[in-house]
């Protein structure tokens, strides 16, 4: 058998889509499986034009936007292909955490290929599914604990937890026969759980890899603010402070540490927090998983209220929280007493909300990329003409580029793979060899 490699299917050269196959003789796994934010994808899809559901592979290989593999997809996924059916050539899809651009491909997977992710991702997962139009696929879903090994023939993968803006994410410790190679998966060292980063860290550094694939999100030009999850709660407390009128906040609607941040703040100032049906819906489906983070609960929390937008119909999922959900009117006559989470999607409320011009608006998500981008147009469009006044505080879901270049000198790899990133030049000359991977490419481990 000729020596383990490493191929790269994504996350090359692109934030996201990361997609990393690891080779030992005739053993193979995958670690995580999700679109890129490629401008390809904007160039040929959007909103209102998706892949059809018929033919979901075909049309993305169309344009480069998945891989040409055997072994990998199911049989119903690659309907219309020119891509053959054939018996799975893996052993395993490694799920790192549950964010989009890691797990959204899932639902091509052939159901023979067990896929592996922790409890916490797995919980969320099922939580994303029940409450939104996404979809996993059917497959022999096996949950790993931090610590332990899970063997796939030659190679050993050993999950442990690492701080993300989605809690219960991994990183992994991938031994194969020549060395160990690490994988990040994406991180940070400044938010609630930097200890679980900084222990990663450390067992990274132990096993004296011969690999590392790290994300690099903000390695190279990065202009934006650098918050914790404290300056986070330092500067919504202190905005809190200084207004009697309803404020308002945009987050991401998975980041259950920035709902635990902002129900802390609204309470330290005498108000209650607000939240959309989906995300009471997740609060709910997942606070028992991760009984370290304070999330407040629907029903068992005073100061936690449930927001109901006017429909015709509402889901299954919905239905629990109806009973006792406030609406626009209510909100309006006890504004000062709130601070109200709203989802960009759900701007058409301040329609009926009417907030006092003047009132606040902390986007508590990252700023935008350029100047050009629509989304943050229409942003300002609607606060100018409700006349909100803006207010930035977030905090990264991505380790720094100073922060990158520390944690790769500590870990001291072979060979350092930059993924994740728009920018790898920027680690050059901070490993003893960096290596930009080319998509497809197998380099040797070792």
């Amino acid at each position: 058998m000729g020596r383990p490699t490493v191929r790269f299917l994504g996350g090359v050269r692109e934030i996201g889509g990361n997609k990393v196959v690891i080779e030992d003789g005739p053993d193979r796994i995958l670690i995580d499986f999700g679109p890129s934010f490629s401008p390809v994808w904007e160039q040929y899809w959007g909103q209102y034009l998706q892949p059809r559901p018929s033919s979901p592979v075909k049309d993305r290989l169309e344009f480069g936007l998945l891989p040409r593999v055997d072994g990998l997809y199911s049989e119903e996924a690659l309907a219309g292909s020119d891509l053959r059916p054939s018996d799975p050539e893996f052993q395993g899809v490694f799920v790192s955490h549950a964010h989009m651009d890691h797990a959204g491909h899932l639902n091509l997977v052939d159901p023979r290929i067990p896929v592996y992710a922790s409890e916490g991702t797995r919980s969320l997962l099922e939580a994303i599914e029940a409450s939104t139009f996404t979809r996993y696929g059917e497959h022999d879903w096996r949950t790993m604990a931090y610590g332990t090994p899970v063997k796939i023939g030659r190679i050993e993968v050993v999950p442990l937890p690492v701080d993300h803006s989605i809690p219960g994410a991994s990183g992994f410790l991938i031994r194969t026969s020549e060395g160990t190679v690490v994988y990040t998966g994406d991180f940070r060292q400044h938010g609630p759980r930097a200890a679980e980063t900084r222990a990663f860290v450390a067992a990274a550094a132990a096993e004296h890899p011969v690999a590392l694939i790290t994300e690099g999100t903000r390695a190279g030009p990065d202009p934006r603010r650098q918050f914790s999850e404290e300056g986070v709660r330092s500067g919504v407390d202190s905005l809190l402070g200084t207004t009697d009128r309803l404020a308002l906040v945009s987050c991401y609607p998975r980041d259950l540490d920035r709902f635990a941040t902002l129900h802390a703040a609204a309470v330290a100032a005498g108000r209650s927090l607000v939240v959309s049906l989906r995300t009471a819906y997740l609060l709910s489906a997942t606070h028992a998983t991760f009984p370290t983070i304070p999330i407040p609960v629907p029903g068992e929390t005073d100061t936690l209220h449930v927001y109901r937008r006017p429909k015709s119909r509402y889901f299954p999922w919905e239905r629990p929280f109806l009973e006792a959900a406030v609406d626009a009117p209510w909100v309006r006559t006890h504004a000062k007493e709130l601070l109200l989470s709203l989802e960009m999607s759900h701007f058409a409320e301040l329609i009926d909300l009417r907030p006092v011009p003047g009132s606040p608006f902390i986007r508590s998500m990252s700023e935008p990329f350029s100047e050009d981008d629509l989304n943050d147009q229409m942003l300002h469009s609607w606060l100018d003409h409700f006349g909100l006044s803006l207010h930035q505080y977030h905090a990264s879901g991505h380790a720094s580029g100073p922060e990158l270049e520390q944690i790769v000198h500590e870990v001291a790899p072979g060979t350092v793979f930059p993924v994740h990133t728009e920018h790898p030049e920027a680690f050059v000359g901070w490993a003893k060899r960096t290596e930009s991977p080319e998509l497809g490419t197998s380099y040797p481990i070792g």
